[in-house]
């Protein structure tokens, strides 16, 4: 078999797909899947279309690549403050943390779209949901262990209901989910 030869111009440049990636996660968290287009990635991304294009073929696999481009945080470290309230608002207060925020924005930009594409459903959960729930998980094991919710209760029903909340606060009501907010959560919720 004959080899081919090189194709004629510039090699891939890998910190392009960074750009292009950080690009349509900003995009995503303010104008949503729907109205997202190509143009405004490439233009936030100081990107041509064609360059897009060349290594995405569809919006939807942009898409599903930034969001496997988000860090995946350890699940088993979340901040240990001393009380439940404390690591909740060290974890996820969005007020404090905008890479936090933005987050759960792009989760809203994607929301009508994540029962209808499993890969997507799938990279959220991986990259944003999951580890979160994860971490709250280990903080309400944590309060156990100190006495502050009763030891028959389910940590991870637990941790899905403050999931649950979190997320229908951002995305149903867009009240922001603060440390007064997540202190009530924690005292009120939680250990009730």
């Amino acid at each position: 078999m004959a080899e081919q030869p090189n194709r004629p111009g510039r090699k891939r440049d890998a910190s392009r797909d960074d750009a292009i990636l950080r690009a349509t996660l900003d995009v995503l968290a303010e104008a949503g899947y729907e109205r997202m287009t190509t143009d405004m990635v490439a233009a936030r991304a100081s990107a041509s279309k064609a360059t897009i294009y060349r290594r995405w073929p569809s919006k939807a696999d942009l898409v599903v690549e930034a969001v496997e481009s988000l860090r995946a945080e350890p699940i088993t470290g979340p901040p240990d403050t001393g009380s439940l309230a404390g690591d909740l608002a060290a974890m996820l207060d969005t007020s404090r943390d905008a890479a936090e925020s933005r987050k759960f924005k792009v989760v809203r930009g994607l929301l009508s779209l994540l029962s209808q594409d499993a890969d997507l459903a799938n990279a959220v959960q991986r990259r944003i949901l999951g580890p979160r729930s994860a971490a709250i998980r280990v903080a309400v094991e944590r309060e156990q262990a100190r006495g502050g919710i009763a030891a028959d209760r389910d940590p991870g029903l637990l941790a899905l209901v403050v999931m649950a909340t979190i997320t229908y606060r951002l995305i149903v009501t867009g009240e922001p989910v603060d440390d007064r907010f997540l202190t009530t959560l924690a005292d009120g919720v939680l250990r009730g």
